[in-house]
């Protein structure tokens, strides 16, 4: 029964991840914990395993509908990979109750900001550096956005410390962050950042594996659910609309500051 309920939940973390580009290890995580059966960092890094195959599954199907900006991508991994890295060694040091708290509100507050979007100026930009570009809807709408990649890099850094920092993936902090400061499409902040998700973990998982932070026996659970679930999610993804993307991704993150700020208290 417990398998079962294992391979049901890397379902959905798998969906919900894949169609938020969140990674889907804020489902995993909490429920391989809750078991008592795991340690915080077998449960972390079994899930990071498991979101390995997430992000794979939903990156080949954002590929086929030509979704991902991998340019974007990869400069943005080059800040976020290391800043995971090192959000994660800072993790030990933290007293996680209180940051828990404080993070929670955070999210909430990203969540309003989202709502607010369509009144917020992407940041300005004038410099000739700047890396320009450019995506056409399934509607036949051509939607242009812009970032330098230095900034990018230092506040992609800054996501994936803070993500590292708190185990939540980067995706949550990610996507908004390419929607609200560069003016990236919905439709290609998440699936460039569930791009950017399977490469970062592969990165930590290799970490973990190298420390013994997994269980296989749970992995090989979760990991067939999680590969269907992130071609569902990503699949979904492709038909909605990018004002009910934004939707989900305010809703999902309400939900998890709520989460954070409720373990937190109790």
């Amino acid at each position: 029964m417990e398998y079962i309920m294992l391979l049901f939940v890397g379902l959905l973390a798998g969906t919900i991840g894949s169609l938020v580009g969140l990674g889907g290890g804020i489902i995993i995580v909490p429920l391989l914990i809750s078991l008592h059966t795991l340690s915080p960092q077998l449960a972390v890094g079994t899930s990071i395993v498991t979101v390995v195959f997430t992000g794979l599954a939903s990156t080949l199907t954002y590929m086929k509908h030509k979704r991902i900006d991998y340019k974007s991508g990869l400069i943005l991994f080059i800040g976020s990979g290391p800043g995971g890295i090192i959000g994660s060694w800072a993790n030990k040091f933290l007293n996680q109750d209180s940051f828990s708290l404080y993070f929670g509100i955070f999210l909430i507050f990203v969540s309003i900001l989202l709502m607010l979007k369509d009144k917020m100026k992407p940041l300005s930009l004038s410099n000739s550096s700047v890396i320009k570009r450019s995506f056409t809807t399934s509607e036949g709408e051509t939607m242009f956005y812009q970032f330098p990649p230095f900034l990018a890099t230092i506040i992609s850094f800054g996501v994936g410390f803070i993500s590292g920092l708190f185990g939540i993936g980067g995706g949550a902090l990610l996507v908004p962050a390419m929607m609200l400061l560069f003016a990236f499409p919905a439709q290609i902040a998440v699936a460039t950042s569930m791009f950017i998700v399977f490469l970062s973990a592969i990165v930590n998982s290799a970490t973990h594996i190298s420390l013994g932070n997994v269980s296989w026996l749970y992995a090989l659970v979760l990991i067939p659910g999680a590969w269907i679930g992130g071609k569902i999610g990503a699949y979904i993804n492709t038909k909605l609309s990018g004002k009910a993307i934004i939707n989900l991704l305010r809703i999902t993150l309400i939900i998890l500051g709520a989460r954070m700020i409720i373990s937190s208290i109790l």
